[in-house]
């Protein structure tokens, strides 16, 4: 007898699919209730057999389980469409928060860098990050014994003797071979992007970094054009009152050559361990054009000249906003990169 029902009502609980909560609660009264099927069941148990118990007992429970899964399921989604309802219907429940995203510190000065050069008349120029021997080395009046050519300074992904060099770019003046060689005077250009250096990394050096680089041949073009091109970027960038100077140095590309530093912008010029308690903070290596790269990339020296300059992204942002340790810009930090969240995407 009390099988039979089981198995009537287990055929009716597969069956059962309430259209709404109401129906559920009805379909919870008549067989989990205090007087519902399944306690009328157990009290109908208690009178049979220790026989039949045997068999009726486990039967029962997985009935009982039967049920109270089925209740279970449908009340899981009727109380999601009733939270759903009543958080949409509701226009005074607070939103849901989202985390603003941000740019790379990196990106940031990069764009920023390009705005101010672009409004100078400069245009973006790019090119690949692996390189032959002309246009990272040769083409740019490095002789064969210079130690960037040697294997603890660069990364050569073919190294053999000479033209037949592949290597990762040592800087971005690769750039500017292409765009000499395949072109024709004048010449603006900037030329940002990622370069390679075989260095140990740590808080002030690493294997890899971004440069900006730049490149103006016209005729006529002097030395005080380059100067003054490179106070206005800066005082655009660290703001008008930024002192310059500009100090000899040598690079194979450029004759003469300078290196240009900036008044520290942290201490104001009165010394601090950024700037070495000098008050002065290099900034870019800088010079007119060797007449030997213009001639090997097809231009003739006697009738143009030009500059070039090249900067550090990565000591630009040290300046800009006191960052010590280089590895911070590659660790992807989420609590270093959290502080630039004020500059939306």
């Amino acid at each position: 007898m009390i099988q039979e029902q089981i198995n009537q009502y287990s055929l009716e609980i597969d069956e059962f699919s309430p259209a709404n909560a109401a129906e559920l609660e009805e379909f919870r009264i008549r067989f989990l209730g205090t007087k519902g099927i399944i306690k009328d069941l157990f009290e109908q148990f208690k009178t049979v057999t220790p026989e039949e118990k045997r068999v009726l007992g486990k039967v029962l429970n997985e009935f009982k389980q039967q049920a109270e899964a089925k209740h279970a399921e449908f009340k899981e989604a009727f109380d999601a469409e009733s939270q759903t309802a009543k958080t949409e219907g509701d226009l005074t429940l607070p939103g849901e928060g989202y985390s603003v995203g941000s740019r790379h510190p990196l990106s940031l000065v990069r764009n920023e860098i390009i705005d101010i050069f672009k409004r100078l008349g400069f245009v973006v120029a790019e090119g690949p990050e692996i390189e032959d021997d002309w246009h990272n080395f040769s083409a740019l009046n490095f002789p064969e014994e210079h130690p960037a050519r040697d294997m603890q300074d660069t990364f050569f992904i073919k190294k053999n003797t000479g033209k037949d060099d592949i290597a990762l770019r040592t800087h971005t003046s690769s750039v500017q071979v292409r765009m000499m060689e395949n072109g024709k005077p004048p010449f603006r250009a900037i030329m940002p992007g990622r370069v390679y250096r075989n260095e140990a990394i740590s808080a002030r050096a690493h294997c890899f970094f971004h440069q900006v680089e730049g490149l103006y041949i016209d005729e006529n073009v002097s030395f005080a054009d380059l100067k003054q091109t490179l106070y206005h970027f800066v005082q655009e960038l660290y703001g008008e009152g930024t002192k310059v100077r500009f100090r000899p140095s040598y690079f194979p590309f450029t004759e003469p050559s300078a290196e240009m530093d900036i008044s520290c912008t942290i201490c104001k010029g009165a010394g601090c361990n950024m700037c070495k308690h000098t008050g002065w903070v290099e900034i870019l290596g800088c010079g007119m054009v060797d007449p030997n790269v213009l001639e090997n990339c097809g231009i003739d020296s006697k009738k143009f000249t030009g500059f070039a300059f090249g900067m550090g992204i990565e000591r630009i942002a040290n300046l800009k906003w006191v960052i010590r340790d280089l590895r911070l810009f590659s660790e992807n930090d989420v609590r270093f990169l959290r502080q630039f969240k004020s500059e939306i995407i």
